[in-house]
């Protein structure tokens, strides 16, 4: 009996081949069993599926809530009821806050997605919904779109809830659908279509000219339209040129490029493919940190298997183009993000940036031509070539085309990976896919591009997403991260943040960038801690100039660092003074926190009236500064105190004051 992995090999004609994977071909004459495409299908299409299949969400979110469990308990129940069911380890879905996900469809009824799921829940679930065919209601996410109405009308059809209502999924249209490691559910949802397409119709020009009119632009960083970028390596004459996957994600809040190769890595090698046909690259590396192992598994198996099905090596499809791809792995520096210090480390030299010009697309990697783009952007590129630019053109607004990723995290209810169009607004993304502030909190900013963006305040959130609008903000795109935070966070305090990261990573090459950023965290340091002693000169110096040495200190450090990541690297600093500086002038003059985040400026007093005497705070107090009797009121050392503020979040009485 023949399978997908017996007709899509070597041994199969050429030309034949070419036609299966192009779906042109006759399934039933080129010798596929209708078995082992309709199981194929039952995974794919569940609408079609003869048996019940079950889809268990296994991206590193999923498996961190006990996925693999899950799985595992799955597998030992169907044998204890001697179900026959297909059951599929899948990427993530996105609903990060809501896994473990597993999707149940059994035949005849609307296939379900479960939230929440636990080892001690798969025997209910098998039991109501495999074989009595009910839903589990109190664990339902959810039903598929192509449910029927009246079977089960108290779940909410899938796309209705507000997590996934405004999304429009094309790069992410595979995770949580898919198994990632099996390359012929790839295939047979169309997958290296494409691929075909272009090899077969299209010369290296077509492709970067459709990539242009498609308006494709970068999806790591500043926004570079891609079909510019790849013309210019094509441009050059050269006898060996290279492509890199960016897939350093090093962003605090960002797991996006993490979750689309854990969830369907073969689109990101396919659009590599379609890539370096476009600039006439024969090697390519995708550069991965090694912090994600399991996207590096992954990604190790999809080329493994595209080498074996003829999808990469020499004379893919029999077109005459050869291309070699690789994986390197990161040791986790932030600055190899920038691709010129990327380049650098592919080289086995020290991660830092170098000048430019010349630029990469003219002298990269090994000094010949390289392109650049990261995992979403390649992601981005199989869709251009199966549905057209034009239909990708038509998505997005005038200057930005297409879909953006956002990894949503911080202080919102709904965490995890949406997908919405470009020309969204910032509101929409946080209040309506992200179900607003936690704990009935108020909305204070939200972190856009990671450390090198900027924190918007609420005047924004109606603000379109789209690469100019975010620029003239003081924001920008980056990778995608949005970090929102609520009115218990202190804007000094995350600025304060974000320069410990930056001046952690800084690579030290250029001095604005090594020895500003370190300025500039101990000025933040200063003035968000209490002056223990009585204030020396420089002290009464800062409080009066503090943000002028602030302000002229970022602003030097932007228009002097070496690579784009120092050029950023002050952001923090900069958006918060523009848009929240009167906490700076509150830290500074008035010496308070008005968010109280700061507990080294927080002066802790005990509550006379509520304080009964329980000595909780003081055996927690780790200096010894809280003395009393049991049951007799206590009192703080102010002079002892360290401002840990153990005491407050120990005392069950609230008897602790924080002002």
């Amino acid at each position: 009996m023949n399978t997908f992995k017996d007709i899509l090999s070597k041994k199969v004609p050429t030309a034949k081949f070419v036609e299966v994977i192009a779906g042109r071909y006759d399934a039933s004459k080129a010798g596929i069993s209708p078995e082992s495409i309709l199981e194929m299908r039952s995974i794919i299409s569940m609408d079609k599926a003869e048996k019940p299949v079950i889809l268990v969400g296994m991206g590193t979110c999923g498996l961190a809530n006990g996925a693999q469990a899950v799985y595992d308990m799955f597998v030992q129940e169907l044998k204890k009821y001697e179900i026959d069911a297909v059951i599929s380890k899948v990427g993530c879905v996105g609903y990060c806050a809501e896994e473990v996900i597993v999707d149940v469809k059994v035949p005849g009824f609307p296939r379900i997605s479960y939230k929440r799921v636990t080892p001690a829940n798969v025997d209910t679930i098998i039991e109501r919904t495999i074989v009595n065919k009910e839903p589990v209601i109190q664990k339902a996410l959810g039903k598929y779109e192509d449910a029927d109405p009246s079977i089960w009308p108290e779940i909410p059809i899938l796309k209705d809830i507000p997590f996934y209502k405004l999304q429009k999924k094309i790069v992410l249209e595979n995770c949580g659908v898919i198994d990632p490691e099996n390359i012929d559910q790839y295939l047979a949802r169309g997958g290296y279509q494409a691929l075909s397409a272009v090899l077969s119709e299209k010369s290296p020009m077509d492709v970067i000219e459709d990539t242009k009119k498609a308006g494709l632009r970068g999806r790591g960083g500043g926004g570079f339209l891609s079909g510019k970028k790849w013309e210019f390596a094509y441009n050059v004459a050269s006898d060996q040129k290279y492509l890199i996957c960016n897939a350093d994600e090093g962003d605090p809040g960002a797991f996006m490029d993490r979750a689309v190769l854990e969830g369907d890595p073969h689109r990101v090698v396919e659009g590599m493919i379609i890539a370096a046909y476009a600039i006439g690259a024969s090697k390519g590396y995708v550069y991965c940190r090694a912090e994600y192992p399991l996207a590096i598994k992954r990604l190790e198996k999809t080329i493994a298997d595209a080498m074996e099905y003829g999808l990469l090596g020499k004379n893919i499809l029999n077109s005459g183009f050869t291309f070699e791809l690789k994986i390197k792995k990161g040791a986790g520096a932030f600055v190899c993000g920038e691709e010129t210090a990327l380049i650098n480390s592919i080289e086995g030299r020290r991660g830092t940036p170098r000048p430019r010009p010349p630029f990469p697309a003219v002298s990269g990697l090994f000094g010949k031509p390289t392109i650049i783009n990261n995992v979403e952007t390649f992601a981005n590129v199989p869709v251009i070539f199966s549905k057209g630019a034009d239909w990708y053109s038509s998505i997005g607004t005038n200057s930005s085309k297409g879909t953006k990723i956002f990894a949503l995290s911080g202080r919102v209810v709904n965490t995890g990976l949406v997908e919405v169009p470009m020309g969204t607004t910032i509101r929409q993304v946080i209040f309506d896919c992200g179900g607003g502030i936690a704990d009935g909190k108020n909305f204070k900013a939200v972190q856009i591009g990671g450390p090198s963006g900027g924190a918007l305040p609420e005047q924004f959130l109606d603000t379109e997403i789209d690469y100019e609008n975010l620029k003239a903000i003081g924001a920008m795109m980056g990778s995608g991260g949005l970090v929102v935070m609520d009115q218990s966070t202190c804007m000094v305090d995350l600025a304060k943040y974000f320069m410990q990261f930056i001046t952690s990573e800084s690579c030290g090459k250029c001095i604005p960038c090594r020895e500003g950023t370190k300025r500039l965290l101990e000025i933040l340091e200063r003035i968000t801690k209490s002056y223990r002693e009585e204030e020396t000169e420089i002290d009464s110096l800062m409080r009066f100039q503090g943000m002028l040495y602030l302000e002229r200190l970022a602003d030097v450090i932007k228009d002097t660092s070496l690579c784009g990541l120092g050029q950023t690297a002050s952001n923090p600093v900069i958006s918060t003074l523009r848009y929240f500086r009167d906490e700076y002038e509150a830290h500074l003059y008035d010496r308070t926190c008005p968010s109280k985040a700061c507990r080294q400026m927080l002066t802790y007093t005990v509550d006379k009236e509520k304080c009964i005497g329980c000595t909780l705070c003081a055996t927690r107090c780790p200096v010894n500064a809280i003395s009393g009797e049991r049951k007799g009121v206590h009192f703080i050392d102010q002079d002892a105190c360290t401002h840990c503020g153990q005491c407050e979040l120990n005392c069950r009485f609230d008897a602790i004051i924080a002002e």
